[in-house]
């Protein structure tokens, strides 16, 4: 499996932006689908983006289409999601997800079998 270190949490204002790194380490990065999923406070896990290996290929949920983007940089063994236009109904701890696959759209936690450890996001009113 690859190990999977996010950062660039915080606290932010409605309407700010932040961007979230998930760094990846132990295997070929590029051979990996990544996603991010959040979880607020009593409620379960949900996704949030999700991309391909190559990075051509990107897949949001509605709440954040349009506001948040994902990328990649294989040769940095990192993925991204900028959060552009923040709420408070964005607050939560973010996670990064990775699956060694050729598939293109995988939008449910169980399709992932490595783990950030995550960050939390809080965005204020």
């Amino acid at each position: 499996q690859v190990q999977l270190v996010e950062s660039g949490g915080g606290l932010v204002q409605a309407g700010g932006s932040l961007r979230l790194s998930c760094a990846a380490s132990g295997r070929t990065f590029s051979n990996y689908a990544m996603g991010w999923f959040r979880q607020a406070p009593g409620k379960e896990r949900e996704f949030v983006a999700t991309i391909s290996r190559s990075g051509g290929s990107t897949y949001y949920a509605d709440s954040v289409k349009g506001r948040f983007t994902i990328s990649r940089d294989n040769a940095k063994n990192t993925v991204y999601l900028e959060m552009n236009s923040l709420k408070p109904d964005d607050t939560a701890v973010y996670y990064c997800a990775a699956r060694l696959t050729a598939r293109i759209i995988l939008i449910h936690s169980s399709e992932y079998d490595s783990w950030g450890q995550g960050t939390q996001v809080t965005v204020s009113s």
